[in-house]
Formats: C-alpha cells, structure tokens, sequence
C-alpha cells in the first residue's frame, strides 16, 4: 500500500493511501495471520488495545502496524456514554474520502466504533495516532454498489478482509464508512 507523504496532498490532514497499488510484504504477512483465529485473537486482545496509548506516547511515530497499514485514531463520540473514544484502525483513501472497514475481526457483533458513527457521524481523525494532525470529518454508511467496491479494494490490499466476510456470512455485514472532510 502507497501512503503519500507530500504535505500538498494531505486529505484534511490525512496521508492519501491508494488501496490499488502494492501491498508491501508486511501486509501481506500480517493479513495472512490476522486470518487466523489466533492471530486475530492475539491482534484484538493485545496488540490493538496497546496501540492507541503506544502511538500517543510517541506522537505517532510508534504503532504495531508501522511500516504494514497506515494507521489512523479514530475519535468519536460514544453512542450510549457521549465520552469521546479513540480507536486505532486502518484505513485507505478513495477520492477526497477516508474509508475505514468495521471488521471486528470478523466477530459476529459489530465494533463499537460502528454504532458511535451511527449515531454521531461527526468525529476527527489522526494519522498514526499523532494528535497534532489530522482532522474533522463527517462518517456516512455506504450501501449497495459504493459498499461493494470499497469492501473488495479492502480485501484487495488485506486478504484478513477476506477471510472476515467468510465468518460473518449470514450473521451480519462488514460495514464500510466513508469519512468526508468536515467544512
């Protein structure tokens, strides 16, 4: 996956991230084993949960996923607390909008990100965990067609993604979001 540095093609402070060219072999490594129950198990009750204060120590020069997936802080507002809460995810770009997949590791509930967005689309974004940068957004659900597409560019750069609609087949759909600068 090809992350764009240059300053003059941020997306509202997001790096643009281009889901059809290569992915490197670290993503293709580590997508292989997050298709794994124990990889994903480890990924989700481990790794993921230390990512969030990792890239914030070191403002976002650190992440497990450095180097593999761009990384950004999802912030939202709770959909039941109201308190805002900070998500590590991946993420990749299409046109003038983030997308972000809400996986679960393929578990049968959806992540409670997804329902925060629901219910309060407005949020901010911070790539690599660092809180200096990024963004306003506004999240919508895509459907039909939009949802589509997007979810197989997703399985394209990340075969995890694959393997996470085999487990969900016929208990729910992996939903996919598109973020839009705010403003």
């Amino acid at each position: 996956m090809h992350t764009m540095t240059d300053m003059s093609d941020l997306l509202n402070g997001m790096p643009r991230v281009d889901p059809t060219a290569a992915p490197p072999w670290t993503l293709r490594v580590t997508a292989r084993i997050l298709s794994t129950d124990i990889g994903s198990a480890f990924h989700r009750h481990v790794m993921a949960p230390l990512d969030g204060p990792l890239g914030r120590l070191s403002r976002g020069r650190l992440h497990f996923g450095k180097g593999t997936i761009p990384l950004v802080i999802l912030r939202s507002t709770g959909a039941k607390s109201g308190i805002e809460r900070d998500v590590p995810l991946g993420y990749f770009t299409d046109g003038d909008d983030v997308i972000l997949i809400a996986s679960n590791y393929g578990q049968a509930n959806h992540p409670s990100w997804y329902y925060n967005l629901l219910k309060n689309p407005q949020c901010q974004l911070f790539p690599d965990g660092d809180t200096n940068r990024g963004g306003h957004f506004v999240a919508r659900r895509t459907e039909g067609a939009d949802h589509d597409r997007l979810f197989e560019l997703a399985a394209g750069y990340a075969s995890n993604f694959a393997s996470y609609a085999v487990k969900t087949d016929g208990v729910r759909t992996i939903n996919v979001f598109r973020l839009s600068p705010k403003g």
